[in-house]
């Protein structure tokens, strides 16, 4: 899949602007603070219906308007084109569309435009709580399969209303307790299956590229850990409903799963240095694309905003040659340094774009 035309208005800080992209490498040079990460983030918003960075849709608009508008046009695999469109007035509800048809459930679309973005934000990770942890795997899965998004929503829904029942002062109906519990296990059991095949088949192209990045300076594992794992859902959610009726909400169920990330046998969270974080999550974005391409016989758009920040000179030289490499489709990268662009494309010998960010302006 390639972008090849972009038309933004009134999103964060672009007024507008229409670009025309290369279908290798296009780059955006600028000071911090200038909008190249809202450019991404726009790019990102047409293939997940909402923002990377913020989940309300009032709030990406450009101040003091009152409506945004993102419309790409990419090309398959095949020579076809896709013309994608998202508008949103204020006070009114998102309109997303794929050749000027509109989409009943936004759950639809997302996975149609496979993209990876890695970012500064992507440090809530390792230092974050499991939550942050779980999106990345729900990021990558939902994008290659769609039984696992339409399990989470319908988990989600579940536990909204459960927590609803156990918050009430009175003593809930049972019976309306034990139904929304079956609907938790049944498609949390979809849910922590995916987790864990997902995991298992992703851990190895995760230590591929950190060996790679830090020429094998240091071993790394990633452990999904769940409450799937003692065995059926439902009694592990039954067996803590008293507990829960006093707390008032669900301790057990797989919103509370997490991903274990190790750094030489020990957590990375306590052990790791900022290039080691760095390069962990650098690792794991590039794994997540490496990953999608196979399961989904495409390469993905890969965004990466200001990755080289924190670390040092021999690093940024591996990424840099595994980014220029053929494995790679179309990349659209930032930063405040030219000389890293510069060595990007010198190493790519490919097509590229360059672009200038100042004040919300790209030219």
């Amino acid at each position: 899949m390639i972008l090849k035309k972009l038309s933004i208005l009134n999103y964060k800080n672009i007024e507008q602007a229409d670009l025309v992209f290369s279908v290798k490498m296009n780059c955006f040079i600028g000071q911090n603070g200038m909008g190249k990460t809202n450019l991404l983030d726009a790019i990102y918003y047409l293939s997940f219906c909402k923002s990377s960075t913020n989940p309300i849709d009032s709030q990406v608009m450009r101040h003091e308007e009152d409506f945004f508008v993102i419309q790409g046009l990419y090309e398959t695999e095949d020579g076809s084109e896709e013309d994608i469109y998202c508008g949103m007035k204020r006070k009114q509800k998102k309109h997303f569309k794929r050749n000027k048809k509109e989409y009943k459930r936004f759950s639809e679309h997302v996975g149609f435009v496979p993209l990876v973005m890695v970012s500064p934000s992507d440090g809530g990770l390792i230092a974050g709580g499991s939550d942050e942890r779980r999106k990345f795997m729900d990021v990558a899965i939902s994008q290659y399969e769609k039984r696992y998004l339409t399990a989470l929503i319908d988990y989600e829904k579940a536990l909204a209303q459960r927590n609803a029942l156990l918050k009430m002062e009175e003593e809930p109906d049972l019976e309306l307790l034990g139904l929304w519990e079956e609907m938790m296990a049944e498609a949390g059991t979809v849910v922590y299956q995916f987790r864990k095949a997902f995991i298992e088949e992703f851990t190895p192209i995760f230590c591929k590229y950190y060996k790679r990045i830090s020429q094998e300076k240091e071993e790394v594992s990633l452990a999904y850990v769940s409450h799937g794992d003692r065995g059926s859902l439902l009694e592990v959610i039954r067996d803590s409903r008293a507990k829960d009726r006093v707390m008032g909400y669900s301790l057990h169920g797989i919103h509370k799963d997490d991903l274990v990330m190790m750094l030489g046998g020990y957590p990375i969270k306590r052990e790791g240095s900022q290039g080691q974080n760095k390069t962990y999550l650098i690792a794991l974005k590039l794994a997540q694309f490496d990953f999608l391409k196979r399961a989904s016989n495409t390469a993905p758009l890969l965004l990466l905003d200001d990755i080289f920040d924190k670390l040092d000179a021999t690093r940024v030289e591996q990424i840099i040659r595994i980014v220029s490499g053929e494995d790679f489709g179309q990349i659209f990268i930032s930063d405040v340094n030219r000389e890293h662009l510069d060595k990007i494309l010198a190493s790519s010998g490919e097509d590229y774009r360059l672009f200038a960010v100042k004040d919300g302006v790209i030219g």
